[in-house]
């Protein structure tokens, strides 16, 4: 119950970040009251679940109207605290099709004067982009017209020139207009302007969190291996059981995480080193770490450089994942499946909530295992079970996680937000089969749909990596999916 209010704790430190950052500036509605209105749901959920138990059904009802009806209340309170227009000035309305800045506190744009402006204008050729109007903005310069070429060409041969005048004064971003035609926006360098930094690199944070992390693991290892404290408190050495877990573990989080920061660094783009956050094995929750992230500093040039960036994680991590599973499967004990056998009972676990998990299982256990077996999972199994989670979750096509970029570098940055949006009621409505995937639902609830955009967002991908996109998004597909009774037939 402690772990269950500590999650939550952390959910509603998350949250109030998104909102603050997300509409303080455009609506007069208190922070904290949009920050209960989202919080809601969540509320709502882990009282019920507290009360009744994890393994209760919850109602359908209670289920959906939360979750239709806070987003709802949410936009007519941020609608409803919008400041009135003055009836004598028409000031800039806010652009929804601007990019985000890469930091938070973003430089005033100084308005060009007559001579600059001029040399705006000749920054455009007729014969790449003809130049019809610039749209003075509070944070952008806007410069709308018709497209001559290439986008690639376009885009380059309009940098090239921005620098060429103003130096490193401004990004020059490339975007898709509400229109269909694509736009140019001459946004204030935070990098030009900002005061040297320490490096990013922070090794000793890194290797710090690291040791911390590799301690918790193998602390948690242990409990999953059945050591109980007080046979650790007899002997200390019996802490080595739990190494196999924790190393596998942070080798396909190390290497999921390392796999995004070479190919950020491939690009240029600037990139913490990988930090590990530990977490003491508690509760319902006894991994021992929370994952691992890095930050990007810098933002992605492209659409392709935001395809790979974010598709190298899942990617790496699944690669290290999949030997370090067929092993651990190989090693676990069959058992009689049973009421409790769920996909979170690692004592008892399921596998037929997954079909990749399923297809596994089975070429690792062969007629050992059968329809009605569950799995005593080996610890490596359980850490790679958990490599299999952070695939599958990082590659839920919504927002800012790693399928979120992947859609949008396929698709585009609208059709990538609808696309999400879609995704989070399929995962809903998916969690009404398997209810372990409920508390996905809620945390795809929090995260916004619509991804930042690359600085030319509007190149497409090539072929070949659209076609690796449909790849990772059916690796997605077959590892959230239950097992067709077709399928299980044909292996049992």
């Amino acid at each position: 119950m402690i772990f269950s209010f500590l999650l939550l704790f952390l959910l509603g430190l998350f949250t109030y970040s998104i909102v603050q950052r997300s509409v303080a500036n455009v609506t007069r509605t208190p922070v904290w009251l949009l920050w209960l209105v989202m919080m809601t749901p969540a509320f709502i959920w882990t009282a019920w679940i507290l009360v009744n138990g994890e393994n209760a059904q919850m109602p359908l009802l209670l289920q959906i109207v939360p979750f239709v009806a806070c987003p709802i209340l949410y936009y007519l309170l941020i609608q409803w605290g919008r400041p009135a227009q003055p009836a004598t000035a028409t000031p800039p309305k806010p652009n929804p099709e601007l990019p985000i800045a890469p930091t938070d506190k973003r430089p005033t744009l100084r308005p060009i004067d007559k001579e600059e402006e001029a040399a705006l204008q000749n920054c455009f050729p007729w014969s790449v982009y003809y130049l019809q109007n610039v749209e003075y903005r509070p944070q952008a310069l806007i410069c709308r017209g018709q497209l001559r070429t290439s986008p690639e060409v376009a885009y380059q041969t309009i940098c090239e020139n921005v620098e060429a005048q103003f130096g490193d004064r401004f990004l020059v971003v490339f975007q898709e207009g509400l229109n269909g035609k694509p736009f140019f926006a001459l946004v204030p360098n935070p990098q030009a302007q900002a005061k040297p930094e320490r490096s990013l690199m922070r090794p000793g944070l890194a290797i710090g969190l690291l040791i911390a992390t590799l301690f918790t693991t193998t602390l948690a290892g242990g409990i999953i291996a059945g050591i109980t404290d007080e046979q650790l408190q007899n002997t200390p050495s019996l802490l080595a059981t739990g190494l196999p877990y924790a190393l596998a573990l942070m080798a396909i989080l190390g290497v999921h995480e390392f796999s995004h920061y070479l190919a950020a660094r491939s690009y240029h783009i600037r990139a913490t080193l990988p930090y590990f956050i530990p977490v003491p094995p508690a509760g319902f929750f006894p991994f021992g770490t929370f994952g691992a992230f890095i930050q990007m500093r810098s933002p992605v040039p492209n659409r392709k450089a935001l395809f790979d960036v974010g598709l190298a994680g899942p990617i790496g991590g699944f690669v290290v994942t999949l030997p370090l599973l067929l092993w651990g499967l190989a090693h676990s004990t069959p058992t009689p499946l049973s009421e409790d056998s769920s996909l979170l009972n690692f004592s008892s676990f399921s596998p037929f909530n997954s079909l990749l998990l399923t297809l596994l299982s089975k070429l690792a256990l062969g007629d050992e295992l059968t329809a009605t077996s569950a799995l005593e999972l080996h610890p490596v199994a359980v850490a790679g079970c958990l490599g299999l989670v952070v695939t599958a979750l990082n590659l839920m096509p919504v927002g800012q996680l790693d399928g979120g970029h992947v859609v949008h570098a396929m698709f585009g940055q609208r059709v990538g937000a609808v696309i999400g949006q879609v995704s989070r009621l399929l995962v809903l409505a998916l969690s009404f089969k398997v209810q372990e995937y409920l508390l996905w639902a809620i945390l795809l609830f929090f995260i916004p749909v619509v991804d930042e955009p690359a600085l030319n967002d509007v190149s497409d991908l090539d072929d070949r990596r659209d076609l690796l996109g449909l790849l990772a998004l059916s690796l997605l597909v077959i590892i959230v999916l239950p097992a067709p009774q077709t399928v299980t037939q044909v292996l049992f």
